[in-house]
């Protein structure tokens, strides 16, 4: 499965994917997508935010723009797809993963920005991981749909690290090391429920990590 995962994606995170995780999405579909399309709005909500907060940022504004509009169609996509497939909108809780990542996030300016993007680019490029992984045990719309996201999530992934590289403070590498090492935590560690950016759920059996296998 990891095959279809991108270089650049599987050599920026930390830890891979685990199998148990792969295994309990996959099974439960529903739980997923409504997640996904949670998801996406929430990604499109960050990049506007960050657009009102850093308005004087020209390069930020015009890829956060873009990026919302992307997001915002993905959810459009996804929705759709939910209907046409008699999957129901359930009102699925928010996760452990973004808010434990925002737990690392600085207070203060310039290390805030620069947090908020690593987060950003940590995000995305889980994302597409996850969605590398789920691609050939998908069948039919939901597969071809998930494959087509590859490109976006890596280039949304790109955007961010390049933004966030840009911190006038010099301390990017280091914050990177300490972002990315909690996101592999909670990504890999198990998880109290099934969620597209969560750990394994608990109850789940661990089998080896997906994503990570290459890296060794």
């Amino acid at each position: 499965m990891a095959e279809l995962v991108p270089d650049e994606i599987r050599d920026f995170l930390a830890v891979g994917t685990p199998a148990a995780w792969v295994d309990a999405a996959a099974a439960d579909l529903p739980t997923l997508v409504n997640d996904h399309a949670n998801c996406e709005k929430k990604a499109a909500a960050t990049a506007v935010s960050l657009m009102f907060r850093y308005a004087d940022d020209g390069l930020l504004c015009d890829r956060m723009s873009r990026l919302a509009r992307e997001e915002l169609r993905h959810y459009e996509q996804v929705s759709a797809i939910m209907r046409r497939l008699g999957i129901p909108y359930q009102n699925v809780s928010a996760g452990r993963y973004a808010a434990g990542l925002r737990d690392l996030v600085r207070s203060h300016e310039p290390g805030r920005l620069t947090d908020t993007l690593i987060v950003g680019a940590l995000i995305e490029a889980r994302s597409c991981e996850r969605f590398a992984l789920l691609i050939p045990l998908l069948d039919g719309e939901l597969g071809k749909f998930y494959r087509g996201l590859l490109a976006s999530e890596a280039r949304h992934f790109r955007h961010y690290l390049e933004l966030a590289a840009r911190d006038r403070a010099g301390n990017f590498e280091t914050r990177l090391e300490k972002i990315r090492e909690r996101e592999g935590e909670l990504a890999s560690s198990p998880d109290s429920a099934l969620r597209f950016h969560s750990g394994p759920p608990a109850a789940a059996s661990v089998r080896p990590q997906c994503a990570a296998d290459s890296q060794a």
